[in-house]
């Protein structure tokens, strides 16, 4: 697991194999433009409450592996990303696949034209959330190579449940400009805070690459006031104590149950908050709430009743965190094997896609006194099961060499130059 888990800068990415504050935009080719879209069909509405649920059920999961994997580290992960980019796929999954991939995912128990409505109300509601103070966009994006078909319908229900596009790279090809080109587009969308997360190898064999971005930065609804932030002692992971800067204020939310002690930091508008949670001493080396007494230490947050929670003044470090993941052993390990091995079944995104061949994840999070930034993305790559793709042409139309050689000894048997083949 160590060689799958590599902490560095932040994003999401996942590759499906077959036969305001940062660095600019890392430059390289213009994005192309989308030139092909599903008809996204207007669902009837749907609760996203059950889909919020599973996908914290599943981030939680995922940040226990990735935790008992590196007990010492920061990690900083976005469920809602790496659920998107996986959720794309999953779309095209069918069989064994598709069941093994919705396990781990944790959807509710909805298909077809019910589970896009769903997904559908979730995209909503997380545009709902761009607010005064508050910035929230995201983008989503189907990348695929020319040479490969993918279905109308797959197409179809990407932008219904994802409003994801098609763009042509040439992935197959030329691996070097196509990751370019997804790198640049998704440090757009982070406003540089991720201006880097594909290499050509890691696009080696792949046809298809599914992302998704995120971006965030509000204000808190309570600032804290920097006068205040002083240095105070902070137990490490790793067994030793240091020194790091202390946010103080007051008069906070606050819930005790379950072992946790949790408060709420209300960002300006209301729609988001921030939410602390602090284990019992004596905690394991990577405790975590279950996703059932997260949701009810959450919901009694947000409750009206003064009885529901108290108030509290709490002292927050100042964090700037990023991580890198590639998720592909640990998501095999928490039961979607079969969506990387040749035995899966993608076929509802083309009839030559075969499986997941990468799955990879940056994230960042900086915690201050006036509020937080934070940007996230997803990729899911696919690659063809068996397809050859035309070599590119060099074309002898200069003065050339030729050799016969014997291939065991290398003993030339002929060798010559062609200066003009026209001339006998």
């Amino acid at each position: 697991m160590r060689n799958e888990l590599r902490i560095t800068a932040g994003v999401v990415l996942a590759a499906l194999v077959g036969a305001g504050c940062g660095s600019a935009p890392a430059s390289g080719p213009q994005s192309p433009p989308i030139i092909s879209r599903g008809m996204a069909i207007r669902e009837r509405a749907a609760d996203p409450r059950p889909y919020g649920a599973a996908d914290t059920a599943f981030g939680l999961a995922v940040l226990g592996a990735w935790c008992r994997a590196e007990p010492r580290a920061n990690v900083v992960l976005s469920p809602a990303s790496l659920a998107t980019g996986l959720g794309m796929a999953y779309l095209g999954a069918r069989g064994g696949t598709a069941r093994a991939m919705a396990g781990v995912l944790r959807l509710p128990a909805a298909g077809g034209r019910a589970l896009e409505a769903g997904l559908q109300a979730r995209s909503a509601a997380l545009h709902r959330l761009d607010s005064p103070g508050v910035t929230v966009a995201g983008s989503d994006q189907l990348w695929a190579d020319p040479s490969l078909r993918t279905l109308r319908s797959y197409l179809n229900a990407v932008a219904t449940g994802y409003g994801a596009g098609v763009r042509r790279v040439p992935l197959l090809r030329n691996p070097a400009q196509a990751a370019q080109q997804i790198d640049q587009s998704i440090a757009a969308a982070t406003r540089g805070q991720i201006p880097r997360l594909l290499s050509p190898a890691s696009l080696s064999g792949i046809g298809w690459v599914l992302t998704d971005a995120l971006y965030l930065h509000a204000a808190w609804a309570m600032p804290f006031q920097a006068s205040l932030t002083r240095p105070g002692p902070f137990a490490a992971a790793n067994g030793r104590r240091v020194s790091v800067k202390f946010m103080h204020g007051g008069d906070f939310r606050t819930v005790r149950a379950a072992g946790w002690t949790a408060v709420s930091l209300p960002y300006r508008g209301g729609k988001l908050a921030m939410v602390a949670l602090l284990p019992g001493a004596g905690a394991g080396r990577c405790p975590l709430p279950g996703a059932a007494a997260l949701g009810t230490i959450t919901a009694r947050l947000a409750a009206a009743g003064p009885a529901d929670a108290g108030r509290a003044g709490v002292a927050l470090p100042k964090v700037s965190l990023s991580s890198r993941a590639s998720l592909k052993g640990l998501l095999s390990g928490r039961g979607m094997g079969v969506a990387f091995s040749p035995a899966a079944d993608f076929t509802g995104l083309s009839p030559q896609a075969c499986c997941i061949g990468l799955v990879e994840q940056a994230a960042t999070l900086r915690v201050g006194e006036k509020g937080t930034v934070a940007s996230a993305a997803t990729a899911v790559g696919m690659a063809p099961t068996a397809v050859r793709v035309q070599p590119s042409q060099i074309v002898f139309d200069r003065p050339y060499l030729l050799l016969v050689t014997d291939t065991a000894t290398g003993e030339p048997l002929f060798l010559a130059r062609v200066a003009n083949p026209a001339a006998p």
